[in-house]
């Protein structure tokens, strides 16, 4: 059993493209900086579904090691496939990606048909670049879940890390139609997806400004393009001729944001 006195747990890499994971429960906020807290240890009069409520509730305020004790101590009395899943959850925000893994597999062997541990290990086989592999597995769980936008985004931060853009785009542009504001859900359910190098999160930046033109959204367009030209994206003058922004450029705010030109974009 870990100390049940104060922990200090290494925050998750600064990232960029959104990539969720799940556990059924769209309200569940994984949050990414710890505190240091001090948590009692699993009372061992307590119920499962008390262990795993308090499980919850320290994995909300990102006391991950202690969630994983109330979790473990819920699972000595009561197993099943949504509290593993939630186990390895806890794992995967310290980076206990073999730890992760085993617990997703173990709730997938009492539930083949719950889709958000074939998901989960999607965002395992992604934080170790087998992208091959994490495609397979986001395409599973769209395959049982096929309405979920988190899924769909992370197919796309996926192909996006293959530099497959053209299906990275198709699932990005899947995903906005069923929630346009799937992308700012930086802390709902989910954690992010690194970009190697600051011209790809300038291009997954434009990309989405095209996404969100493409729907309507003029706003959140903007708000990309914006993005994309102040990271560098060197493109960006295709702005001025893609159908996709035909729209975009009637606005006003599409000629000053061209001619503004932000500083730190090159020539």
């Amino acid at each position: 059993m870990l100390c049940p006195y104060t922990r200090l747990v290494l925050a998750l890499p600064f990232c960029f493209a959104p990539l969720c994971f799940s556990q059924g429960n769209q309200n569940d906020r994984i949050q990414l900086a710890p505190p240091l807290m001090q948590v009692q240890l699993p009372p061992k009069d307590a119920s499962p579904q008390e262990l795993e409520k308090r499980g919850d509730e320290l994995r909300a305020r990102k006391e991950y090691l202690d969630a994983i004790d109330y979790y473990r101590a819920a699972i000595a009395k009561q197993p099943g496939a949504p509290i593993f899943n939630k186990l390895g959850i806890a794992e995967l925000m310290i980076e206990r990606y073999r730890d992760a893994g085993r617990d997703f597999n173990r709730a997938l062997k009492l539930d083949r048909n719950f889709a958000e541990p074939y998901n989960n290990l999607g965002v395992v086989d992604y934080k170790r670049k087998k992208y091959r592999s994490a495609i397979k597995l986001y395409k599973k769980a769209i395959e049982l879940v096929p309405d979920s936008a988190s899924f769909h985004s992370n197919l796309g931060a996926a192909y996006f890390a293959k530099k497959d853009f053209e299906k990275a785009s198709q699932a990005y542009a899947e995903a906005i139609r069923l929630d346009p504001e799937v992308f700012e859900h930086t802390s709902h359910t989910g954690i992010a997806a690194q970009l190697v190098s600051s011209a790809d999160r300038a291009h997954y930046e434009y990309v989405l400004a095209k996404l969100y033109a493409k729907v309507g959204d003029k706003d959140r367009s903007f708000e990309f393009l914006r993005k994309a030209m102040e990271d560098g994206y060197k493109g960006v003058n295709e702005a001025n001729t893609a159908p996709e922004f035909a729209e975009l450029r009637k606005d006003t705010r599409f000629a000053g944001l061209m001619k503004q030109r932000p500083p730190s974009l090159p020539e």
